[in-house]
């Protein structure tokens, strides 16, 4: 009977059955706090890694910045969770959020010290606000850690086409080119540095590589008719354009650049034709109307002429060949002190043409 008093005393203090969990030895104690703790960063982990599926859905919809918060939250949840960080970076690059990207790559950095396209993003961050400094750091970083990492040197050799560093950037596409025989880019970029030195040969070389390694790309095509124009090669030229116009119809620089080649061959009609037609198509380039008035001056229609250029002014007040333009219609329309006017800001602006005309017809 005894014995059942104390059953019945101990189901009557039941409630405070916790008493016995302070009682745990320091080993139980430790591994209760270690299944807590684990249950809880599961739980953590769970929830980054579909934070971080979603951004990903979200990415490759294009949606960077809903990417960005989905990353974000996978960060939050799992602060070494090192694809977030890099993924997210990506997605700021993106939508140009230069500066988050680099803050981004430097958290991973902290973590992944040795991550290669790491490297890579930050360097087109950098690259983004005109960094070249950093960027070039970075983008030899990427090379050293992933020696065949064909965007690196493509993204370097750019970097180095934008500073004009035009043999260096020959040599960074020419590595893409060994290592990517079929980047059609590469060539296509490796011409393009090789008619800023004026190796037009070469250059066309490149171009028609590119052509063959995609026939489908219009620029490239655009490309070979602008340099066969600047090497007087002007019916293959035109050919070069008609290709690039098959393929894109639209294509307004195409017609500004086949127009420009009509000119070359006195097909002056045939040139107002494709100015016009990228004037269609963009209202707003006012190179086509600087040349459709060099084209109607050559007309002798300077009434017309004037018009243009003066449109072009008005699109683009630093167009030097369309202040030269605006002065010879001026000079025939008999307005000497306009046309003089107009070869003295066409020389500000940096025209040689200008120069003679002014220097030639004008009191200084």
């Amino acid at each position: 009977m005894k014995k059942i008093t104390l059953l019945l005393f101990a189901f009557g203090f039941g409630g405070m059955s916790f008493a016995q969990i302070e009682e745990l030895t320091p080993e139980e104690k430790f591994y209760r706090d270690s299944i807590t703790h684990l249950n809880e960063s599961n739980a953590a982990i769970e929830l980054s890694q579909t934070a971080y599926n979603e951004g990903i859905e979200l990415f490759k919809q294009e949606k960077f910045q809903g990417a960005i918060s989905k990353f974000s939250v996978a960060i939050e949840n799992d602060p070494k969770f090192t694809p977030a960080y890099y993924n997210k970076a990506v997605a700021e690059n993106s939508v140009e959020k230069y500066k988050e990207a680099i803050q981004t790559i430097d958290a991973l950095l902290n973590i992944k010290s040795e991550y290669g396209k790491a490297y890579f993003q930050r360097a087109r961050a950098y690259q983004g606000l005109n960094d070249y400094l950093n960027a070039e750091k970075d983008y030899q970083k990427v090379i050293e850690l992933e020696p065949k990492y064909v965007k690196a040197y493509y993204n370097f050799g750019t970097l180095k086409f934008l500073q004009k560093d035009y043999f260096e950037a020959i040599a960074q596409f020419t590595k893409v080119t060994m290592l990517d025989p079929e980047n059609a880019y590469a060539f296509n970029d490796r011409g393009s540095c090789y008619r800023m030195v004026e190796k037009y040969e070469l250059a066309i070389k490149d171009y028609e590589e590119a052509a063959r390694k995609n026939p489908n790309l219009a620029f490239v095509l655009n490309n070979i008719g602008t340099t066969k124009t600047r090497v007087k090669k002007y019916p293959e030229a035109l050919a070069a354009f008609n290709r690039a116009l098959s393929i894109d119809a639209n294509f307004f620089l195409a017609y500004n650049n086949r127009g420009v080649t009509q000119m070359n061959m006195e097909r002056y009609d045939d040139a107002v034709n494709d100015f016009s037609k990228a004037i269609q198509i963009n209202p707003k380039y006012a190179p086509a109307y600087s040349n459709r008035a060099g084209a109607y001056f050559k007309k002798g229609d300077y009434e017309n002429a004037k018009k243009d250029a003066e449109k072009a002014i008005q699109l683009d007040p630093k167009l030097a060949d369309a202040y030269v333009n605006r002065g010879m219609a001026k000079e025939m329309l008999r307005d000497l002190n306009g046309a003089c006017a107009d070869w003295s800001k066409a020389r500000e602006l940096g025209s040689e043409l200008a120069k003679q005309y002014h220097s030639g017809n004008c009191s200084n």
